[in-house]
């Protein structure tokens, strides 16, 4: 019993093959077919949480994908909520695109301003990202607090991003700003209700990343 265990567990070794057999394993109990174009991002997201109701609670805005590939491609930058996220998007797709990711929420004057506001890190960074002179990619895995502060910004027209990544998780205004980041107008992909995390938000930047490096080499 345990020889044969140990066959099937050394059958797939190498990351290449775990992966590509996780995603047979996703497709084959999808609980219905995905939409083509939003398929990368649900796919990934289910891989990284193994959770099917990614399926059907992950929310984007109209055009998205090809709207997020753009902007990656035309230099647009990353601003993470949490240095988990930092840490889990993919450095090497991110350099070939000449991007970066920036996360805020340890920096010295932040904590300050934080502190002399009353408010949050998280808020506080926001603040500080909209004085980046790029366009703002944002991942929040986190923080309601950020994904209200960037509407509120929005709405006061001094902040103005190509897309929000709005998955943060818990129990604490946390659905509630996600439903508002889905009536802001910024260009978003959230996940409904309660669930999603640092792991989340990586996870749908990596599928992104993804789509641009490839059509940024793709020849059409």
């Amino acid at each position: 019993m345990t020889k044969g265990l140990s066959r099937f567990c050394t059958e797939f070794e190498k990351p290449e093959e775990i992966e590509k057999r996780s995603f047979e394993i996703i497709r084959s109990e999808l609980p219905h077919a995905l939409n083509p174009v939003l398929a990368p991002v649900i796919m990934r997201v289910i891989h990284t949480t193994a959770d099917f109701e990614y399926a059907n609670s992950l929310a984007f805005s109209e055009g998205v994908i090809k709207l997020a590939s753009y902007a990656f491609r035309g230099g647009a930058v990353i601003v993470s909520d949490t240095n988990m996220v930092k840490a889990g998007v993919d450095k090497t797709r991110l350099n070939a695109l000449n991007s970066e990711i920036y996360c805020f929420i340890g920096d010295d004057d932040v904590a300050h301003n934080a502190r002399q506001n009353g408010t949050t890190r998280a808020k506080a960074a926001v603040d500080k990202a909209a004085l980046i002179e790029k366009p703002l990619i944002f991942a929040v895995g986190n923080a309601p607090t950020a994904l209200i502060r960037i509407c509120e910004l929005k709405e006061a027209g001094k902040l103005n991003p190509q897309l929000v990544i709005g998955v943060p998780v818990g129990f604490v205004n946390v659905a509630e700003a996600k439903e508002m980041l889905i009536g802001s107008g910024i260009a978003y992909i959230t996940a409904r209700g309660r669930k999603g995390g640092s792991n989340v938000a990586a996870a749908i930047c990596n599928a992104l990343l993804r789509i641009a490096a490839e059509e940024q080499a793709s020849p059409h």
